[in-house]
């Protein structure tokens, strides 16, 4: 018989009984197991069918309108809502008037990952960093790898009730020096993830996110004083494929890595590559140059493979060759650093090169970090100097 949820804080718990007693999707239940040995000691327990009638924060960023509507400023939808009625995240609602981000410090995925798994290839590597998300997003991407908690809503599933102040504790005693907010979209958990980052700080810790960069200027603008590496996912370059398999726009995202780059945060950039929707040589042509010239050839960018997800399953893997291609096509356009990832064989393209003179100076296994070839930041063969955050 499969254990109770009370049961599943208990150290002997195995993995089985836990999977079997949770009943929900897999990436939850790997961030809770990581949790096993300290939630017990912290008093947590695992919250389902959750009330969101209970804590919550208000909203930073919106402003009233007539007949009790609000309008949403924190991402380019800028929804209109009615009383009662939550935008197109699905984790923020109206009340009489006010407000509400329904997920605060509600995490639905806590885990302890690599910094390369980010990816953020130029980041004190070898690092581990302590992962969370809240479920929702505020974007409808048809090939969604984390769509089981991205287009969740509060009421849909587990969680924990977890402060900022006990994100800090669990980071500290993981042994992580960095905090990762990633999984679904931290923008919708833009409050959560703000009070958090402003205490990392005071603690010592760094704070990186995986985000899809739909986020209107002035947020972005505060929250960029808090992060110290982010890595975008550029989904593709035109505004079609933007409208239709991603249910956002392309400009918006533009602006958020001219403003990322412009600031003292840390910019990779992520393309997964979708067989017959934003594999063209023209546009990952298109989108190399507009890297180079708007951000400079020194910001990083990972080609990523696709495979079958959510609403794409009719689609084939995406095609090695296709991802060599597309690094072929942004290193002939004068990008130093472009990467290959998510294959499960590895590539020598996982490795980074010095762009001055070409020796291997970090080579990695899949996540795992080989040797390091820098010293101070710099290349140990030729001095030169390699963007990142290596101290």
């Amino acid at each position: 018989m499969p254990c109770s949820l009370k049961d599943l804080l208990k150290d002997d718990v195995t993995r089985k009984e836990f999977l079997e007693a949770l009943g929900h999707q897999s990436l939850l239940a790997i961030g809770y197991i990581a949790l096993f040995s300290t939630a017990d000691a912290a008093g947590w327990i695992l919250k389902d069918n959750p009330d969101v009638s209970g804590k919550i924060v208000e909203a930073k960023y919106y402003r009233k309108l007539d007949a009790g509507a609000v309008q949403c400023l924190l991402c380019p939808h800028e929804c209109i809502v009615s009383q009662k009625e939550r935008g197109e995240c699905g984790v923020r609602e109206n009340r009489n008037g006010f407000y509400y981000a329904l997920t605060h410090s509600k995490p639905c995925a806590l885990h302890v990952d690599p910094v390369e798994k980010k990816p953020l290839f130029h980041v004190l590597p070898g690092s581990d960093v302590f992962s969370l998300a809240t479920v929702g997003c505020n974007m409808r991407c048809l090939f969604c790898q984390n769509w089981q908690i991205s287009q969740a809503r509060p009421e849909d599933g587990k969680y924990m009730e977890v402060s900022p102040g006990e994100i800090i504790r669990m980071t500290k005693e993981k042994g992580c020096r960095m905090i990762a907010y990633t999984y679904s979209e931290p923008t919708i958990f833009f409050e959560y993830m703000l009070d958090t980052a402003k205490m990392a700080h005071k603690a010592g810790l760094m704070n990186i996110s995986h985000s899809n960069g739909y986020i209107n200027r002035e947020p972005l603008s505060e929250l960029l004083d808090s992060i110290d590496a982010a890595n975008i996912d550029l989904k593709g370059f035109t505004e079609g494929y933007y409208k239709d398999i991603c249910g956002g726009d392309l400009k918006p995202v533009l602006q958020s890595l001219k403003q990322i780059k412009k600031s003292a945060t840390h910019l990779e950039i992520t393309n997964l590559i979708v067989p017959t929707k934003n594999d063209q040589p023209e546009n990952i042509k298109k989108m190399s140059k507009w890297i180079r010239d708007e951000l400079g050839p020194e910001v990083p960018l990972h080609f990523s493979r696709f495979y079958p997800r959510y609403k794409l399953q009719n689609l084939p893997p995406t095609p090695v060759k296709t991802l060599e291609m597309a690094r072929d096509i942004a290193m002939e356009e004068g990008l130093h650093f472009v990467y290959i990832g998510n294959l499960r064989s590895g590539h020598e393209a996982e490795n980074t090169y010095c762009s001055n003179c070409r020796k291997l100076i970090i080579e990695r296994r899949g996540y795992a970090v080989i040797r390091v070839e820098l010293k101070g930041g710099r290349c140990r063969y030729c001095e030169h100097a390699v963007a990142g955050i290596w101290g």
